[in-house]
């Protein structure tokens, strides 16, 4: 990548495939389709030059139709697919699926899964051990709940590259030392004490007391001392950028966050900007160029 922004982390679907369980009519501003076009119209003008597309759906299936959509977007450049890495078959769907360099990784959609340490005793050894074999990439989509597990997860596999979706999702409604917050602030430093461990700046705004989205420069202070400790844990080389788009929506539309994010990381020096807008995520993911 020669320039541009890309972002680490988007969605597309069709609600007529029927294996999204989480999207309900409830959630108006996002039960819809959204897809490649539709993404174009809520970044214009932010130079985004590339998307991951990450899965939201724990089917294969939804992972096939994500690299079917990658294939006719020049800008979607990976593919964060889902596997059960529980299965017998796992492996096998990994080596079919990493087949197409699109395919960069999986998402287990832990936070949805009722064992929070599901990810350190449910996976065959052969699943995980194929993920590191054949190159691939870990999003761990966790909340405080679930991020120790994510941790003794990671220190288990150390060659497999991990991403912390959306920080692990903090509530922000809570003080900085209640304990809750305590707990994930614990857990996030030592997760980042382990060099393949990345973190993305995603996902914040669903995360904050609702009255405290109102301008982005407000928005921006709210958020400030969470990026300050990922920046003191990860280092920008090790954050990327992400919109959770359309899920954002639920919050404020894409510009909004690109607002609030470029406030954030404003008093970052131009490489610290550029690794978090696109030079992580591309080392990360082994992006190549646009096609």
């Amino acid at each position: 990548m020669t320039g541009g922004r890309i972002d680490a982390h988007c969605h597309y679907w069709t609600l007529a495939r029927e294996d999204y369980d989480w999207l309900t009519p409830d959630l108006e501003p996002i039960y819809r389709d959204f897809g490649a076009a539709d993404h174009d119209a809520a970044s214009v003008g932010l130079g985004v030059a590339q998307r991951v597309l990450v899965q939201a759906a724990p089917t294969v299936a939804e992972t096939e139709f994500l690299l079917d959509c990658a294939t006719a977007d020049v800008r979607a450049t990976g593919v964060v697919g889902w596997v059960d890495l529980s299965s017998p078959d796992a492996a096998s769907d990994l080596e079919r699926l990493a087949a197409d360099p699109l395919f960069k990784g999986v998402r287990p959609m832990l936070q949805d899964i009722a064992e929070p340490d599901w990810i350190v005793t449910r996976p065959g050894r052969e699943a995980v051990a194929k993920l590191t074999e054949l190159g691939l990439r870990f999003d761990a989509l966790a909340k405080p709940a679930q991020i120790d597990a994510v941790l003794a997860f990671a220190r288990a596999n150390p060659d497999l590259p991990v991403v912390i979706d959306h920080a692990a999702k903090p509530d922000l409604s809570l003080p900085d030392d209640a304990p809750e917050r305590a707990q994930w602030a614990r857990a996030m430093a030592e997760l980042a004490a382990l060099p393949r461990v990345c973190c993305k700046l995603s996902g914040l705004l669903n995360e904050m007391p609702p009255e405290n989205v109102t301008t982005p420069a407000a928005t921006a202070r709210f958020l400030a001392p969470v990026l300050d400790q990922l920046l003191g844990w990860f280092g920008a080389n090790r954050i990327a950028w992400g919109s959770d788009w359309p899920v954002v929506n639920l919050a404020a539309d894409y510009g909004f966050w690109a607002k609030v994010t470029d406030a954030l990381i404003s008093p970052l020096s131009d490489a610290e900007r550029a690794d978090i807008l696109s030079g992580t995520a591309t080392r990360f993911y082994g992006l190549e160029p646009t096609r």
